[in-house]
């Protein structure tokens, strides 16, 4: 399990988050040449603000599982932290372990469902408001990065099933670590 847990966390280090990067990058520089057409030479095109605003979506939809990973999403904690402040520590687990379990469950529904709703939309070719676009490719990258969430779900919970039995396991290492990937 640590093996498969060091390459998803290397393939999320090194694809994910990069490919993530390079579509906000790429979508913020489209967003200034566009204001500069619109606003200096005064005419733009009508795709443009549907290619900056999916492929910034799926820029954020790609980041997903690696945020989640790092615990860098906005989480209520609010439970867990008071039964841990009042010693409750592996009640607080339990309840950290129960939340992630239904948000795992949660997610596979979403991706399960979500795969007729990718083949209606390429069955019936929907498109972008401006229709330059096709919906299926940014509405696929959804799913694939709920997929992706899930998975990343999954080692967490196998974290959390360990960690009440006593065991440490599939450690992060840390942030310099990382760094250097």
């Amino acid at each position: 399990m640590e093996k498969a847990y060091a390459a998803w966390r290397a393939f999320q280090e090194r694809v994910l988050a990069h490919a993530a990067a390079l579509l906000l990058l790429g979508c913020t520089l489209l967003a200034i040449v566009e204001i500069f057409r619109r606003y200096i030479l005064g005419f733009s095109f009508e795709w443009q603000q549907d290619a900056v605003t999916f492929f910034i979506l799926s820029g954020v939809y790609l980041y997903f599982g690696v945020s989640q990973r790092r615990d860098a999403h906005l989480t209520v904690t609010l439970v867990p932290e008071v039964l841990a402040a009042f010693g409750a520590r592996r009640a607080a687990e339990v309840v950290k372990l129960i939340a992630l379990l239904f948000s795992f469950v949660f997610l596979i529904a979403v991706v399960w469902w979500g795969i007729p709703e990718v083949e209606d939309s390429l069955k019936y070719g929907s498109r972008t408001e401006s229709l330059a676009f096709p919906m299926w490719p940014f509405l696929a990258v959804l799913l694939v990065s709920f997929a992706f969430m899930a998975l990343t779900m999954f080692f967490q919970i196998y974290r959390a099933i360990q960690g009440l039995r006593g065991r440490s396991v599939l450690e992060e290492p840390a942030e310099k670590d990382e760094a250097l990937l």
